[in-house]
């Protein structure tokens, strides 16, 4: 059987290549130094050159078959435009001769020559090839040096063949660096719930190609502030420069709210005394993450919308704007869409800020993660108390059992679980968390989160029959059956206890919502109130 020729095509190198004069022979030029190589040799150069470097490419050429009689070396004009950068016309002449080419891949084997030509040209070639419009394997090359450190002609080559299948290694080291990507946006802890997962995975996905908003949402403690911190390190790594600068805006109130976000200039209120830049311009270039922001004033919220949209924002108390190219993280716990519909939050906001949403469960919705993350709350007070404390086999056991239970609440999600294993850790003899420990840390917990728990007792005390009796008629209240006395009356109690529908439903369907991916809470009591003839306002009062 017939070996097959060997092929290279190749762009002129209009600055590489161009080396003239007698001591041309001793510099590295990247096109003749393809066909200079002693063990590789060439049948065929097919070079390409634009028609203004012409008389380059023939000075070239001859050069090639000076120094390789054997290769035949041939010269093709293609039109590339005028604009060398211009990637849609380098696109399109390398396109053009690629199509009008007569390849026999059968007879030749072919190499395309990336090294020379511009970055535009070199990534038009490499789509060319593994798009199979030119069937070929790449080929580089590089100056090799002698050993006083001056560069052989020669130089060497690098074949690179295009099918991946070769390159399980790439492929490998791409995936694990996703792997690592992930596990750094879960703090390294090897969690195992699939929901979670594949939550963490979508945010990797939009963290890493997405600079719009995102809004996390999810109850108290469930990590939204480290997870917000986390995606600023991840966009740090892909070049974010400025600063990540975090508020929670439950903090903020008044004159002070719109100062401590925007800035204010002197004499701008009371204690003005000097001006200050504000939150959203030390954020510049970096993260700004707003935890709470339901809890803005209208003010502040209008006043971030254009900051968003414009880029630009008036201090407090000044005549002109100044600019702020931020990134925005979001945080809540809260219902925005409930607060919507109180008219406590801004619908244009909430539409800006809702294109990336993503909901974190609670604690007590991710339980078979509960081991993994204890580990890491223990490797975390090594890290602040400089020593190192851990379970025997039987307080860890009996610990993971409560805590994977309905009993285990976690109310205040991992926040309890870092209040407890700090306890624990703190109390350990010789650094050894016993069974006895354990049993009064669950003990203390079992308490905290009964005396947090909304009462459920049966309506018996006066207070609840004048509240039964204020909201409906005596012979409403007859129809009723005790059964549902009992929980119409802990239902108003709870309501009242409440700031919003959303908060009330929140607590009365605790169990329940930790089960179910979608909440509607506020439409449950609502329901459940229309069932005696009963609404939020006449309940609580509320306007």
């Amino acid at each position: 059987m017939t070996k097959p020729k060997t092929i290279v095509l190749g762009l002129l190198g209009t600055r590489l290549d161009a080396a003239a004069g007698h001591d041309r022979w001793g510099v590295w030029r990247p096109t003749v130094s393809v066909i200079q190589q002693a063990d590789w040799p060439v049948d065929r150069f097919e070079l390409l050159y634009e028609v203004r470097w012409a008389e380059m490419a023939e000075r070239v050429m001859a050069d090639m078959r000076g120094a390789s009689p054997h290769t035949e070396v041939r010269g093709h004009e293609v039109n590339i435009g005028e604009n060398p950068w211009d990637f849609e016309s380098v696109y399109d002449g390398l396109f053009a001769f690629a199509r009008g080419y007569a390849f026999d891949p059968d007879a030749e084997d072919y190499y395309i020559h990336i090294t020379t030509g511009t970055h535009v040209a070199q990534i038009c070639l490499f789509l060319l090839t593994e798009s199979r419009h030119l069937p070929a394997k790449l080929l580089q090359t590089a100056p090799k040096q002698r050993a006083h450190s001056k560069l052989r002609a020669e130089g060497r080559v690098d074949i690179i063949d295009l099918d991946l299948a070769r390159y399980d290694r790439l492929q490998t080291r791409f995936a694990e660096e996703q792997r690592e990507t992930r596990q750094h946006l879960k703090s390294g802890i090897a969690t195992k719930n699939k929901a979670f997962n594949a939550l963490i995975e979508r945010i990797e996905r939009v963290a890493a190609s997405s600079h719009d908003p995102m809004l996390l949402t999810g109850p108290t403690g469930a990590g939204k502030s480290q997870l917000a911190r986390r995606i600023y390190e991840l966009r740090q790594r892909a070049g974010l420069r400025g600063k990540f600068v975090e508020v929670n805006c439950a903090t903020l109130r008044g004159d002070a709210a719109m100062s401590t976000l925007f800035g204010h200039v002197k004499g701008a209120f009371t204690g003005a005394v000097a001006d200050r830049a504000g939150l959203l311009r030390e954020a510049d270039g970096g993260l700004l993450f707003l935890d709470e922001i339901g809890e803005l004033g209208a003010d502040e919220q209008a006043m971030l919308l254009r900051a968003l949209e414009d880029k630009a924002f008036s201090p407090y108390g000044a005549d002109k704007t100044v600019k702020s190219d931020f990134q925005l993280i979001a945080g809540t716990n809260k219902d925005l869409e409930d607060r919507v519909r109180e008219g406590r939050f801004r619908e244009d906001l909430l539409a800006r800020l809702n294109i990336w949403t993503f909901a974190l469960p609670g604690l007590a919705g991710r339980r078979e993660d509960i081991a993994p993350n204890l580990d890491y709350e223990l490797e975390r007070f090594a890290e602040r108390a400089g020593r190192k404390v851990t379970f025997n086999k039987e307080a860890r056991e009996a610990f993971l059992k409560f805590a994977r239970s309905p009993d285990a609440a976690w109310r205040a999600n991992f926040r309890d679980l870092n209040a407890a294993v700090t306890r624990l850790a703190t109390l350990a003899p010789r650094g050894r968390i016993n069974e006895a420990l354990v049993a009064e840390e669950i003990e203390r917990l079992r308490e905290r989160w009964q005396k947090l728990e909304p009462s459920t007792a049966a309506p018996q005390s006066q207070d609840d029959e004048a509240s039964l009796g204020s909201l409906l008629d005596a012979k409403k209240l007859a129809a009723i059956d005790l059964f549902d006395r009992v929980q119409l009356a802990a239902v108003i109690r709870i309501c009242r206890a409440s700031r919003t529908m959303a908060e009330a439903g929140r607590k009365l369907f605790a169990a329940s919502r930790a089960r179910r991916a979608v909440h509607n809470d506020t439409d449950r009591v609502k329901k459940f109130l229309a069932r005696f003839g009963l609404d939020w306002k006449s309940v609580t009062g509320a306007e």
